[in-house]
């Protein structure tokens, strides 16, 4: 690290629990981040403030008026642009040094299973199921740690997903492809916060593990509730039957 690294990052270094070789883990890091939208925006600020040196965004959508009252990498100058371009220009303001890849394009098929296998860490800022599943059975073929976030209304939810660890259940553990349709912002409402609470967790989460640190969300599911301002874990288990990583 050069002298300008070690002064912007200085707060962080400080940590016993980071320290220069943890900081140099993240700048090392490859980290794809799926969305950029109300999760996705805090999800690659914070990441590339803290000097995560690869970060890949993907997001088929354009900015819309109605997202900025709580999708924070765009500006009202931003309406119209496409959503991955607003970001790489927030996140570089942000730090120059970092590379950034923003692609416009849902991430499916053989392209999502080369995105999934350079990446060190997937975080899923997405917003339906549909592709909720597909990056989930990406991570478990490929065996890649996947933060997962959800917001809605005044509700959120952090898990971290590795098929590959301590026996770890995965998102469709937890979720069965034939349930109800994702519930969106869009029909059910988000109050601002919630998405920037669940977004930075994730966040913190996916430096955990670049760096790791503490003890990570594996396992378990973070629930909060706004309104109550009441975080809640719950223990998770691996179903031996799912038909995504129950063979694996």
């Amino acid at each position: 690290m050069n002298d300008n690294q070690l002064y912007r990052y200085s707060r962080q270094i400080m940590l016993s629990q980071i320290d220069i070789s943890g900081q140099i883990k993240l700048l090392n890091a490859n980290v794809l981040i799926v969305g950029a939208g109300g999760l996705g925006s805090p999800v690659a600020m914070y990441l590339a403030a803290a000097g995560v040196g690869h970060l890949t965004i993907y997001d088929n959508d354009q900015v819309d008026l109605s997202n900025l009252q709580r999708q924070i990498a765009h500006h009202t100058h931003n309406v119209g642009m496409d959503k991955v371009i607003s970001t790489l220009e927030t996140v570089k303001n942000l730090n120059p040094e970092i590379n950034v890849r923003a692609i416009k394009a849902k991430l499916e098929g053989e392209t999502l299973e080369n995105e999934v296998q350079v990446a060190d860490i997937v975080l899923d800022c997405s917003d339906n199921f549909t592709t909720r599943f597909s990056i989930n059975a990406a991570c478990v073929k490929l065996k890649k740690p996947l933060v997962s976030g959800a917001a809605i209304r005044f509700e959120g939810q952090v898990s971290v997903f590795n098929s590959g660890e301590n026996n770890s259940p995965c998102y469709n553990c937890l979720y069965q492809q034939e349930g109800e349709e994702l519930q969106t912002c869009s029909t059910n409402g988000v109050i601002a916060p919630i998405t920037g609470i669940v977004g930075s967790i994730q966040a913190l989460e996916a430096m955990k593990l670049i760096i790791g640190i503490g003890e990570s969300l594996i396992g378990r599911l973070l629930v909060i509730d706004g309104l109550t301002m009441e975080f809640n874990t719950l223990k998770l288990r691996r179903n031996p039957h799912c038909p995504t990583c129950g063979n694996s």
